[in-house]
């Protein structure tokens, strides 16, 4: 039975080993996603929590509320679309170098992937024979030295696709804590906080689908991280009320 931190198994046939290989994921949107579910839970509970705690009625939770959510969460898409954008313009730029490198200095550049390929345990006469084999193609070549010069991956990182995944995760957890408030009354706050609380957790539990952490512990530390900046947000909405 798949335990919560297990990966699926893939099939290793050669077709399925050869189409695996010739299509890497990259890093996918895992990291998108938990990111902005959390900062989507974490920053419109702070805001409810705020304006709760300053005694200040519903309707202004609810404006406050998704502002944050609609503002904050497209402003975190563009950010992570810019620094997703930048690593792909600097995994094109040092492409770029390798290229004229190879042009300008092919010794050197041989030299270099021939280290490579000896720091991966290659020796003697297979280490040669890999090295020519990897030079006489360019693609192959640069690839190998974006890998193994600059530590860089050679799959592409995906701006839009990282953008859309975080202001999703955050619209779906930052509009958590404001349901109470459209759909209850007095309780609202503290059908919010239990509802946010549980966010917190199901976050980490999920997020240990990917780790080797056991998923209460996963989700007991999101949840401790998440309660904490609610319990400091509501605090400081106390300040105000008194």
């Amino acid at each position: 039975m798949l335990q919560p931190h297990d990966s699926p198994e893939h099939g290793h046939t050669p077709g399925e080993v050869a189409a695996r290989i010739a299509a890497p994921p990259g890093r996918g949107v895992l990291g998108d996603v938990v990111y902005g579910a959390i900062d989507g839970s974490v920053t419109t509970f702070a805001i409810v929590a705020g304006v709760a705690g300053a005694g200040l009625s519903p309707f202004i939770v609810l404006a406050l509320g998704f502002a944050n959510v609609l503002a904050d969460g497209f402003s975190m898409a563009v950010g992570n679309y810019s620094a997703t954008k930048a690593q792909a313009d600097n995994l094109a730029r040092i492409r770029e170098i390798e290229h004229r490198h190879i042009d300008r200095y092919p010794d050197g550049e041989r030299l270099e992937a021939r280290e490579i390929l000896r720091r991966k345990g290659l020796t003697g006469r297979v280490l040669e024979a890999a090295t020519d084999a990897v030079t006489a193609d360019r693609e192959t070549w640069i690839a190998l030295m974006v890998e193994g010069e600059y530590g860089l991956g050679e799959v592409d990182p995906h701006p839009v696709r990282a953008a859309m995944a975080t202001f999703a995760a955050f619209l779906c957890a930052g509009l958590v804590p404001l349901l109470p408030f459209v759909l209850l009354g007095e309780e609202a706050f503290r059908v919010s906080a239990i509802l946010t609380l549980c966010v917190f957790f199901a976050i980490g539990a999920l997020k240990s689908r990917w780790a080797l952490t056991p998923w209460w512990r996963s989700g007991g530390e999101t949840l401790a991280i998440g309660g904490t900046a609610a319990a400091l947000a509501y605090a400081v909405g106390l300040l105000f009320q008194m």
